[in-house]
């Protein structure tokens, strides 16, 4: 039997465990959450409740569990330094320790290592620690993008354009980070199409999975704030309709020359997912920015396709022998909705921001699959917390019918609730057709 730890609470992790547990191997999976997942629990043979930051108790329960490796799914236990704990007990995981995780947790470590190692993709940045040079630095840009240099849960970028329309207002942004962070990041903004590409990485080896592309914005047309990600759609040829296949192989050879320059820089191997967010511009493909786990939703659409053995492939990722491995997925089409609360996203005094607490009713949706998220079951039932609660994926043939699926299921799901009915139509994926052949001067 191998004795698998799964640690994190969310739809992200609901679907590795549902893939752990797809083994061909005799798994007992053991799960550490910080509040009760019922599809993660239903999988579990023993589950854990305590904050990721804990790691002397999350330790402790994989030593009485004898547990042969660990699956760390989001940032936060990444950030606390979990897979470093873990390793001094003698357990590896699928995930990098703390100081590799700064992939994802300092936008300046991984901005400056392609920098150093003069690795394609970057966009023109510095980093500022206050308000001193901002404003000669954006003066010759088109555009601006600032950020925190740190975790922000996927809602700390501000573009322009979008979350403000002048200089002035972008040092007006960095003022406000610069009240709460260390630091802030400004780059030059970029003009074309997103796509996540998370690939699997040994150290050495980095195998890519099919290309998502996720949808940031909280409401129909990509209006609204960002969210975490409302949804997400990924097609049976492993590509996307706006891209080339050289655009995918170019984010693929920039994710390989970070892999071998972490190495370079640390003399330590990152074993675990290094999710790129790309976008493709009238240049060729630029770096957004790494994740250092799975993407939430992406990983809903990429895990369920998977046709080799997850467990095998996690032990290649920690042995270092992903080389030696033929890892498929199904060509399929996924299309990934995210049921929220009505309230999510909007300011508290608004009159649906108390349905974040709501109760909700889950019905007949046999045709799809379910990924509880941000839910705390209770003993009268499922309610809702203040984030995403559950991410709905239809699976089919092709783009259209899984759209279709993952839509006629929604009305299956009972409660104060919404989602973006337009993620994975035609409409909106030939809008971003047309924009990349704009982009592309076709």
């Amino acid at each position: 039997m191998i004795r698998v730890l799964l640690i994190g609470n969310g739809a992200r992790e609901h679907v590795i465990a549902e893939t752990v547990k797809r083994s061909a191997h005799d798994i007992a999976l053991f799960s550490c959450m910080k509040s009760n997942n019922p599809g993660i629990a239903s999988l579990s043979e023993e589950v854990l409740t305590t904050g990721y930051d804990n790691r002397e108790e999350i330790g402790r329960f994989a030593m009485e569990n004898t547990i042969d490796f660990a699956i760390i799914g989001p940032e936060d236990p990444l950030n606390n330094g979990i897979v470093d704990f873990l390793k001094n007990e003698g357990i590896p995981s699928v995930g990098p320790t703390k100081s590799l995780a700064r992939l994802e947790t300092s936008k300046a470590f991984t901005r400056n290592l392609l920098e150093k190692y003069d690795i394609p993709g970057n966009p023109q940045f510095r980093t500022f620690s206050s308000l001193e040079g901002i404003e000669e630095f954006i003066a010759p840009l088109d555009g601006v993008v600032v950020k925190p240099d740190g975790l922000t849960g996927g809602k700390g970028v501000m573009v322009q354009g979008d979350h403000f329309q002048t200089k002035d207002e972008a040092i007006e942004q960095c003022e406000k980070i610069l009240e709460k962070h260390p630091s802030v990041m400004v780059e030059e903004r970029f003009e074309g199409e997103e796509f996540s590409l998370q690939c699997l990485c040994d150290g050495v080896t980095v195998v890519a999975t099919p290309p998502v592309q996720d949808h940031k914005r909280r409401f129909v047309g990509d209006r609204g704030p960002n969210t975490g990600g409302m949804g997400s759609y990924s097609v049976e040829d492993h590509s996307l309709p706006f891209l080339k296949k050289a655009d995918v192989a170019e984010g693929l050879a920039i994710t390989r020359r970070v892999a071998e320059a972490i190495y370079l820089e640390t003399g330590e191997y990152y074993k675990g997912v290094m999710y790129g967010g790309f976008i493709v511009t009238r240049d060729g493909v630029r770096l957004l920015e790494y994740n250092a786990r799975f993407g939430d939703p992406e990983a809903m659409n990429i895990l369920p396709l998977l046709k080799t053995d997850f467990v095998d492939i996690c032990r290649a990722v920690i042995d270092g022998t992903l080389k030696d491995m033929d890892i498929e997925f199904e060509n399929k089409a996924t299309v990934c909705k995210y049921i929220v609360p009505m309230g999510y996203g909007l300011p508290a005094d608004h009159p649906d921001a108390d349905s974040t607490s709501s109760k909700i009713e889950v019905l007949d949706t046999k045709d799809v699959n379910l990924y509880y998220s941000s839910v705390d079951k209770k003993e009268d039932g499922l309610y809702m917390t203040s984030s995403r609660a559950i991410g709905v994926v239809g699976i089919s043939d092709n783009l259209d019918s899984a759209e279709k699926i993952a839509e006629g299921a929604i009305v299956s799901i009972k409660g104060p609730i919404d989602h973006r009915p337009d993620i994975g139509t035609k409409k909106l994926i030939n809008k971003r057709i047309q924009h990349m052949k704009e982009i592309r001067g076709q």
